[in-house]
This record gives structure tokens, C-alpha cells and sequence, in this order.
């Protein structure tokens, strides 16, 4: 039995009768149409929605409609500046599209996104954005359910799957071409750890930017895309015999990571190490020396997801968008 105290649960048909219209009227201002409604009318139903503390009924509204109105997307790390601001531009791009966003967090982990993909399509998401730890991620169960899936951050191409990402091997080759530019010859990189074995874009970029010049690979140093990774490898890479001069890190966090360690051990950025990283995030902008970095069009990569997910068209591709070398105190700039 419902408490003595409970107030019962106003109907769409109680805001009606408060609001002197139809329950259909009350459904066009609570779903902002498919029939438009005089300014004058949707305040007397706005007005009797606020008196009567009347919640629409999502579950029914998705039955009714046939879709959930809500889209998932999987992070591999939600603190990361980059995902967060990823996910937020993507939140906004949905919402303009009439979709909800509900974020998961995998930690890095494969058998964790597998359950974040696994809840999501119980919860029975209209689709999924996938920025997966993987190279090539596990979509069985996305595909036996139906359910639309977008690889977000994923660069290469999957058949089958839309994906959106960013020219990460090309992005690294600027960020050694730069750094030659200053007149660097020997330049290390600090590289984030994946799951999977393949060699990630970035180091290929590297190795290629090196390359190009006619410079020997200089030290490399792995670990998490992480301010811990990057203290950690920056540790190891400034204690290292015939230390570089510049260092490309795989990521802004990383880099951050290693200013630390280089003010620590009394390293002058970029007097003794010049620094370049990737993504573009704010962290990069405020940190002291501000970080040159080359930035991902986050804005671009969002909409582009959207627009792939619940664009219409059966046609899937592969959207690459090139990075941008935005240059800043920490290579010498």
C-alpha cells in the first residue's frame, strides 16, 4: 500500500483538465510536436506540468515510439581530458539530434567495455559510440543485437562499422618535423600503452617524421596514457645516458607527466628538452610552459559520429580528419 503521505503520480489526463486542453495538446508541448502550439496554449500546459509536478513516462514514451530516444557511448578513461571533452561534444551533437548520451567507463579494460557494451544493448540503446581499447574490437554482440555502432578514435577501417577518427600517423610526422625544424637530431618519444599488438599510428609517424629527416630512432619509452605514465617513462627517459633533446609524447596527460619529472630533476623546458605532444586538450594549453601539441577537431569528430549513427544511410565509411600542429612555449616557440 502507498504511504498515507504519498502524493499520487499526476497523469498526461490531470494536466489536461488543469490546463483546459486535450491530452494530445499536452503530448505536442512535452514532445515539442510532431503539431506546433500556440505560445499562449504551452504556457498554460507548461504551467500545469509545473503545479502538478507531472513526469512524462519515458519507458512508455520509447514503446510507443520504438526507440529509447538514447544513445550509449564507452570511454576508455572518463578523467582523461581528451575523452571528456569528447563525450561532452558528443552529448551536445546528440542532444541536437532529440538523443540522450549515457556514458560508460571501461578503465583501459577489455573485459570491462565488453560489459559496458553488454549493458548498454540490455538497456536497449538506439547506438552505440565505441572508443575501444582494442585496434579491432570485439562487435559481436552489437551486431547480434542490431543494435548501430559508431568507432569513435578509431582510425582504422572496419567493414561494416561507421568510424571517426583522426590521421594519427600524420599528426606524429608534424610533431617531428617541427621539432627537427628547431634543429633537433636526436628526439625520444614517450609512447602510451594499448591492448592489442599492433604498433600504434603514432609511433609509425614517428619513426617515419625521423625518417624523412635522416635521423636514427631515438630512446623509446612506454607506458599508460596517463600524468602518471608520462612522470613515470619521463623519469626513466631523463635518467637515460645520451639523453634526447625533444621528446614526442603520445598524449597532453603524458606530457604533463613529464614536466613534472623534468622540473624535478632541474630540466628547463625547452632550454634542455623541447616537448610536443597529442590531442589537444585544455590541460595542454595551462600547463606551465604551455604545451605545443597537436589538437584533434573534437567538434568536427562528434558531429560526425552523430550524423553517421543516426544519420540514416546504409553506407558505412571511414572518417579520418587531419590534426593540427598548434605551437606553444614547450618546443621553443
Amino acid at each position: 500500500m502507498p504511504h498515507p503521505s504519498a502524493k499520487p503520480t499526476a497523469t498526461r489526463k490531470d494536466v489536461a483538465r488543469l490546463a483546459g486542453v486535450s491530452t494530445a495538446v499536452v503530448s505536442y508541448v512535452v514532445n515539442g510536436g510532431p503539431k506546433r502550439v500556440s505560445p499562449a496554449t504551452e504556457a498554460k500546459v507548461r504551467d500545469a506540468i509545473a503545479v502538478l509536478g507531472y513526469r512524462p513516462n519515458a519507458a512508455a514514451r520509447a514503446l510507443k515510439l520504438g526507440s529509447s530516444e538514447m544513445l550509449g557511448m564507452v570511454v576508455p578513461d572518463a578523467t582523461n581530458p581528451f575523452f571528456a571533452t569528447l563525450a561532452h561534444a558528443v552529448e551536445e551533437a546528440a542532444a541536437e539530434r532529440g538523443y540522450a548520451l549515457l556514458i560508460a567507463n571501461s578503465g583501459g579494460s577489455l573485459a570491462s567495455e565488453r560489459r559496458q557494451v553488454a549493458n548498454l544493448v540490455s538497456r536497449r540503446v538506439d547506438g552505440v559510440f565505441l572508443c575501444s581499447v582494442l585496434f579491432e574490437p570485439d562487435l559481436r554482440e552489437l551486431q547480434a543485437a542490431e543494435i548501430p555502432a559508431v568507432l569513435l578514435n578509431h582510425s582504422a577501417e572496419t567493414p561494416g562499422f561507421d568510424s571517426v577518427g583522426v590521421a594519427l600517423e600524420e599528426g606524429a610526422r608534424t610533431a617531428v618535423g617541427h621539432l627537427v625544424w628547431h634543429g633537433h637530431r636526436r628526439i625520444g618519444l614517450i609512447m602510451g600503452t594499448n591492448t592489442g599488438g599492433d604498433l600504434d599510428a603514432r609511433e609509425v609517424g614517428w619513426r617515419g617524421g625521423l625518417a624523412d629527416a635522416g635521423l636514427p630512432s631515438g630512446p623509446v619509452m612506454r607506458g599508460p596514457f596517463s600524468r602518471e605514465g608520462g612522470y613515470k617513462t619521463g623519469r626513466w627517459l631523463l635518467n637515460e645516458a645520451e639523453r634526447p633533446t625533444a621528446v614526442f609524447a603520445s598524449s597532453d596527460l603524458q606530457a604533463v607527466g613529464l614536466l613534472k619529472a623534468c622540473h624535478e630533476a632541474g630540466v628547463r623546458v625547452p632550454e634542455d628538452l623541447a616537448i610536443v605532444s597529442f590531442d589537444g586538450s585544455a590541460e595542454a594549453e595551462f600547463s606551465w610552459p604551455p604545451l605545443s601539441t597537436v589538437a584533434q577537431p573534437v567538434g568536427e569528430m562528434a558531429h560526425a559520429a552523430v550524423e553517421a549513427l543516426v544519420g540514416g544511410g546504409d553506407h558505412k565509411r571511414n572518417r579520418i580528419f587531419p590534426a593540427t600542429l598548434v605551437r606553444r612555449a614547450s618546443c621553443g616557440c
